[in-house]
Order: C-alpha cells, then structure tokens, then sequence
C-alpha cells in the first residue's frame, strides 16, 4: 500500500490496548540513503505543549493503516504499586546506616 505524507497526517493514531487517542501524525521518520520507515511521531499531550515530548510510535507497533485512522500497539510504561504505604519502586529518603553524608547538628554548634 503507497500513501503520501498528506495522506498520512491526516489520520489519526489509536492505541488498541486501552482505546486513547494519541493525536493525528505530525511527522515521519526515515532512514537515508537506505530509504527505510522508522516510524510516526505524534503529538506528545493535550493542552500546553510545554515540556511535553512528542511521542515516537515505531512501525513494529502500527497494526493497521486504514483510511481515517492509524492502529497501533504501545504498552505503556509499568506504573509503581503502593503497598503497605510505601511506593515499591521508591528509593528511601534516608538508607539505614547513618545516610553517608548527612552531618549531625553537633557539627553547626
């Protein structure tokens, strides 16, 4: 199937595993002399785009051009779980053993 860049921006981008919207394309990457599609980019969030990166949607993750949207397949990054109060993938504040640098008030006087 050939399309054009106009074509290809036109279309919108769905994620299939949790239905959202990511935006319509915004730009194609490829790779040169060898001539090869990378991927899609898409707009990176909704509202004030400062400090939102766009997002990068390789082809291994298009399932389906169709003709008014494009499905794709992103697993979204794992999210930390709470458990017994604490967040599972948060360091501690202050490592048992005295904390390294940390100085006494001793030290100020």
């Amino acid at each position: 199937m050939e399309t054009s860049f106009g074509e290809l921006k036109r279309k919108e981008a769905i994620n299939l595993l949790d239905g959202k919207r990511l935006g319509r394309v915004c730009d194609v990457v490829f790779t040169w002399p060898e001539c090869r599609v990378l991927g899609i980019v898409v707009p990176g969030g909704k509202g004030f785009r400062w400090g939102k990166a766009d997002l990068f949607i390789d082809m291994k993750c298009i399932k389906k051009i169709g003709i008014d949207v494009i499905l794709v397949e992103i697993r979204a990054a794992p999210k930390p779980e709470k458990r017994k109060g604490k967040w599972e993938d948060a360091p501690e504040p202050y490592p048992s053993g005295g904390g390294g640098d940390r100085r006494d008030y001793g030290d100020y006087e």
